[in-house]
Formats: C-alpha cells, sequence, structure tokens
C-alpha cells in the first residue's frame, strides 16, 4: 500500500519546487542558491550514508556514471529552469517546455533502454500533456516576441538534461545504493555549477528568511526527499512511466498558487486537472496479468 501512494508523495513533494523558487528568487542569484543547495544536500546525504553504512560506489566508471546523471539531473534540469524564470522567462512557458519530458523520454525509451511504450502508455502521457496545457493555459497568455532567446534555450536545455539523465539513470543506477548515489550525484552538480555561477554572478545571497527556508527546504525536503523517491521509482518503472508523473505537477502546483497566494483558479484548469490526471493513471498501470 505504501509503494502505490510512493509516486504520490514524490509530486506533492516535486511541486512544492516551484513554490520554493518563488520565495526565494528576488532574494539571491539563482545559480549562487544552487551552489548552497547542492552543497547542503551532498552534507545530508552524506551523514545519512555515513549513520547507516551505506556503501559507495565502486570503481571509477561507477562514480563517471554518478556524476554524470547528477551533471543532467540536477545540474542541467535545476540550474536551467532557475535561470530561465530568473532572466524573464514566463513560468508558464518554461513548465510547456519541461512538459515536453515525458514524450521525448518515451519516444528515447526504446533505442536507449530496449523499453516498449505500447499504445495504452502513448494515450497517457498524450492525455497527460494535454491536460497540463489546459493547466498551463492562463500562463501562457504571452507575446512570443518578448521571450528572449537564451532563457528559452536555457529551459530547453533543462528538459533534455531531465531527459537523459533520467534514462542514465536507469541504464546504469539499478545496482547503486540510492543514499550514496544521490550523494555523487549532486557532487556532480555542484562541481558544473560553482565555476559557472563564480564567472556569471555576483554571489547575491540575501539573510533573510526567505532564503534560509526555501534553502532548507530545497536541500531536505527537495533534494533528499523527493530526488530519493525519483531514483527509487526510476529503478521500480519503466522511464515513460515516471516521466508521465510530471504531468500531475502543474495540477498540484496551481492548486498551491491557489490556496498560498491567491492565484485563479478556473474551470478549465479543473478540467485539465482531471485529463492530466486520467492521462497519467492510463500511463503508469502494469501490463494486465493473464490467466
Amino acid at each position: 500500500m505504501l509503494e502505490r501512494l510512493l509516486p504520490l508523495f514524490f509530486v506533492l513533494i516535486w511541486s512544492t519546487g516551484f513554490i520554493a523558487a518563488r520565495l526565494v528568487v528576488p532574494h539571491s542569484d539563482p545559480l549562487t542558491f544552487l551552489c548552497y543547495r547542492y552543497l547542503l544536500t551532498v552534507a545530508a546525504f552524506v551523514a545519512i550514508a555515513a549513520t547507516v553504512g551505506a556503501p559507495w560506489p565502486r570503481g571509477a566508471r561507477a562514480w563517471a556514471n554518478a556524476l554524470a546523471a547528477g551533471v543532467l539531473l540536477q545540474g542541467i534540469y535545476l540550474g536551467g529552469v532557475f535561470w530561465a524564470v530568473s532572466h524573464g522567462l514566463p513560468a508558464g512557458i518554461a513548465a510547456l517546455v519541461v512538459g515536453l519530458q515525458p514524450l521525448l523520454t518515451a519516444l528515447l525509451a526504446f533505442p536507449l533502454l530496449g523499453e516498449t511504450v505500447g499504445v495504452r502508455k502513448w494515450i497517457g502521457i498524450v492525455l497527460g500533456f494535454g491536460g497540463a496545457l489546459l493547466v498551463l493555459e492562463p500562463r501562457l497568455a504571452v507575446d512570443v516576441a518578448d521571450i528572449a532567446a537564451g532563457p528559452l534555450v536555457a529551459v530547453f536545455a533543462a528538459m533534455l538534461g531531465i531527459t537523459l539523465g533520467t534514462i542514465w539513470q536507469k541504464r546504469t543506477g539499478a545496482a547503486a545504493d540510492i543514499r550514496t548515489n544521490a550523494a555523487v550525484q549532486f557532487i556532480g552538480a555542484a562541481i558544473v555549477t560553482i565555476p559557472i555561477a563564480l564567472l556569471t554572478e555576483t554571489g547575491r545571497f540575501e539573510m533573510v528568511w526567505q532564503n534560509w527556508v526555501g534553502l532548507l527546504w530545497s536541500s531536505l525536503g527537495l533534494s533528499v526527499g523527493a530526488i530519493s523517491l525519483l531514483l527509487f521509482l526510476i529503478r521500480r518503472g519503466s522511464v515513460a512511466s515516471v516521466a508521465s508523473l510530471f504531468y500531475l505537477v502543474p495540477p498540484v502546483v496551481a492548486v498551491f498558487a491557489y490556496l498560498l497566494f491567491g492565484e485563479k483558479l478556473d474551470a478549465l484548469q479543473i478540467a485539465g486537472m482531471v485529463v492530466a490526471a486520467a492521462g497519467v493513471g492510463i500511463a503508469s498501470r502494469g501490463p494486465r496479468s493473464t490467466a
């Protein structure tokens, strides 16, 4: 029963990341904030691993695989989204581009992993994308001419990063301990993000409660909690099914924004939530058992 609830827990925790980003973006340079987040997360995972005696990756190849997954899943994905939104890309457009990830994951699942994506799963993925699009519709009313190329490229890179990172993790991390594997991943994310932050930002991190609350939750709740769940789900299921869960994120974020910030929630968005949930349900359903 608990295992069936894990995807729901993942979506709920992951969705708070957009709330945390909204909290800290006015008070910190985006990559600087992520550097602090990565370092605190590494410290947390190292402490957990030391407490339980978790085994670390053995050999240079295992370390390289985990570092590569971290660069893709954390460094490129989180860095691209944070940087793009902080440089003016509308949140709705960013969410729409990232929403292409399950579609791309399904397309690449067979050639890169040998996973077959059947008709039913494709129907679920397409429905999920349509539902997410309806939820995001109020945020898509923007003049395309006003969208700068740099932030748009960054969010496309972020989408590619989490897509390839998910596939890479599925391909190389099956035997790895989730706790130490995650620690190495965030080391990889820090290795690529710190130099870029030093070269492009001023290191602004205001000593305000918004930053501290956002940092603690982003590190412990999101990076430790949600990423651990994501790695577990990737290990247990097909990458297309796991990726489809991301279609539930816009509906949950819309509900959070309605409850916390008084944002509009209209009938079209509610209908989109139903469609997205139905799509994810269809895409995530396991194969029928045969007697």
